[in-house]
């Protein structure tokens, strides 16, 4: 029997230490008592020291967190959002989330017990994790219900602390719509307000939902990024499962990949520098917010790559291909794309210098090595024919026979 129990606590351990969840007593001073938490760390936590990642605080612990940490690995696994600590909140051991988020009923404010327990997650909570682990700016705060309406307390501050705010059916407090509205307006950083709903939500609370859904999707600033989902076709449990990634999905948008929506609505009409600019701009920011230390997405250069090879004769394919090499030394093309830079200038010996550079990066064995290799054939034909004094451009098979023919007569 006690090979058993320690099998069983091996096995436990260990799931444990894999997802480096640790439950955490902490004594709080604006309770007057002990609350837990539960943190998630994610798998590279331990693997780099200089890494930073943006924190996302969600209350009721006890259902929300494992959803929220299942979405969190799924998108940080697909890089559509970077890795993320998550930091859940128990509030359903005796019902403290009735206490938690009580308000006044005439204010719509929370009451004495509401700001205690704000003033438990707003100066105990996200200092002590600031403190302990390594943390960027972004932080996200997530609600159902009840708890949903609390969250937006953090919103109306001045200087609120979270980034993004993920309200699950909210059960919103009286007066609080206006206010909301309000703060839209005026934020002037960038701040995520996710909303959701479904027929399933009583009638009462579907309205207030509506009237600040309506409120909020004809706000003009551009700093507000507001989404709205309704559920209707779903059940209230379901819809806890549905909200969470397509909240994700929205407030992570700037992290992942440049999709091709952002590409025809924002970058299509870019001119080349344009384009190039706003890619690296997008990585500052990813850098600066997420502390994720991501590199500039092969993926991405090709997303801009039409722009740079079809605009302004190609001026900026140098400037393009020497980023590449900067990002990615150990691919061949950033040499590519400056030897097609000299191709296109007529400017030969420098084009077969780069494409050689990029050919012996190949190796021979790799299946895109004969492709690669005809740039190299393809400049040492004009080379030819340049020496001959044909007229140079893109031949065609039949006139690279003719230079060949005529090499051959002339030795």
């Amino acid at each position: 029997m006690k090979k058993i129990v320690f099998l069983i606590f091996i096995i436990t351990s260990f799931i444990y230490g894999q997802d480096n969840i640790i439950y955490k007593k902490f004594d709080s001073y604006e309770l007057n008592t002990e609350r837990i938490l539960k943190i998630y760390l994610p798998p590279s936590y331990d693997d780099d020291d200089a890494n930073t990642y943006p924190v996302a605080v969600v209350f009721d612990a006890e259902y929300l967190f494992d959803v929220y940490v299942a979405n969190s690995k799924l998108f940080a696994s697909r890089n559509k959002a970077p890795e993320q600590i998550v930091v859940g909140i128990f509030q359903n051991q005796n019902e403290e989330r009735y206490v938690d988020c009580d308000f006044s009923t005439d204010t719509g404010l929370p009451n004495e017990e509401g700001t205690k327990f704000y003033k438990f997650v707003r100066e105990e909570v996200l200092n002590y994790i600031d403190d302990n682990y390594r943390t960027s700016l972004f932080k996200t705060i997530v609600g159902n219900t009840i708890t949903a309406n609390f969250i937006n307390y953090f919103f109306l501050e001045n200087y609120h602390p979270f980034n993004a705010y993920i309200n699950i059916n909210p059960s919103y407090a009286t007066q609080i719509q206006e206010r909301i509205e309000a703060k839209s307006q005026n934020i002037s950083s960038e701040v995520y307000y996710y909303l959701s709903t479904g027929d399933f939500n009583l009638e009462k609370r579907k309205k207030a939902i509506s009237i600040v859904n309506n409120l909020l999707k004809l706000s003009d600033n551009e700093y507000f990024k507001y989404k709205f989902d309704d559920f209707s076709n779903s059940t209230k449990t379901a819809s806890i499962g549905q909200a969470i990634p397509s909240a994700m999905g929205f407030v992570f948008s700037m992290f992942a990949p440049i999709s091709k929506t952002e590409f025809d609505t924002t970058i299509a009409d870019m001119s080349p520098g344009e384009a190039i600019e706003y890619l690296e701009k997008k990585y500052v920011e990813i850098d600066y917010l997420y502390g994720s230390n991501v590199k500039i997405r092969e993926n991405d250069i090709y997303m801009i790559e039409p722009i740079i090879m079809d605009k302004v004769n190609g001026d900026y394919l140098e400037e393009f291909g020497k980023m590449i090499l900067r990002l990615y030394p150990e691919s061949p093309m950033g040499d590519y794309y400056i030897g097609y830079y000299y191709e296109t200038g007529y400017d030969y010996r420098k084009a077969l210098k780069y494409y050689k550079n990029g050919y012996a990066k190949i190796g021979s064995d790799n299946p895109n090595a004969d492709g690669y290799y005809a740039n190299i054939e393809r400049v040492l034909d004009k080379q030819r024919a340049e020496k001959l004094g044909y007229p140079v451009g893109e031949e065609s098979i039949e006139e690279t026979e003719v230079i060949e023919e005529a090499e051959e007569n002339n030795n």
